[in-house]
């Protein structure tokens, strides 16, 4: 046992995470890294009040991710925020600072604008942000950066958004960028979509779905069978990781 506190441990907080890329990815670059007594484990939560427990664990993880549902919820039991984290209001990656403090920060803004800037050639004009969770708010804060306008759509849609019903061909026609933060089509349920007017598509769209597991969903399928530019979220994912490191190892 003594053993164990010589272990730096890293995480991921969230609930059914069991398909986790995170896992997956620190535990592949720690072993290329030869990082022998790192380790990154899943903190599967039934609920956020759980997370209590992570804070009084000894010894304390070295840094956390944080995905769904609970991307917003973290934040009350964090002593501070970064600007973006802020302003955002969902937090993906919590740091213990040289004072102790508990820090939350939000890289998935870092893993968008890089993944969105490497997939086109111009910055997108008009967009449409499917969902209104903790990642949309990054997609927004990434689009009010780069000067685009947008339009959240939802299916319960409060003052200023969309719904999905309300999408016709002229709204379709003045945008070319539509991204997809629900999680509709995610693995296993491979054969779901955000229900928007497909057939109204064409090669005037660029369409970016945050979903990596399945490589494609049918909402990005049935944009590239109509002609538009499609990207899934891995480069996105990894892109926020790599910064997620740097925060923990500043």
């Amino acid at each position: 046992m003594a053993k164990d506190k010589y272990i730096k441990k890293f995480g991921l907080v969230g609930k059914n995470i069991d398909y986790s890329f995170s896992r997956n990815y620190f535990t592949s670059k720690f072993k290329q890294e030869n990082k022998k007594d790192y380790v990154y484990v899943n903190f599967d939560l039934e609920n956020i009040d759980q997370f209590k427990k992570i804070l009084k664990s000894k010894p304390l993880p070295m840094g956390l991710n944080v995905t769904i549902p609970y991307k917003k919820k973290v934040i009350p039991f964090l002593d501070e925020l970064s600007y973006e984290a802020d302003t955002i209001q969902a937090v993906n990656t919590i740091v213990w600072d040289a004072n102790g403090k508990v820090v939350g920060h939000n890289t998935d803004h870092v893993g968008f604008e890089k993944a969105l800037i490497k997939s086109i050639d111009k910055n997108p004009k008009k967009a449409l942000i499917l969902g209104t969770g903790g990642a949309s708010s990054a997609v927004k804060f990434v689009l009010d950066k780069i000067n685009c306008s947008f339009s959240f759509v939802s299916r319960n849609p409060k003052e200023n958004q969309l719904s999905y019903d309300e999408i016709t061909k002229e709204i379709l026609d003045k945008i070319d960028l539509i991204v997809n933060t629900t999680p509709l089509g995610t693995f296993p349920d491979v054969d779901e979509a955000p229900p928007i007017p497909y057939k109204y598509l064409s090669d005037k769209q660029f369409l970016f779905d945050l979903i990596y597991n399945p490589e494609e969903t049918k909402f990005l399928e049935e944009g590239r069978i109509r002609g538009a530019k499609t990207s899934n979220g891995y480069q996105m994912l990894v892109y926020q990781a790599e910064k997620s490191w740097k925060l923990w190892s500043q």
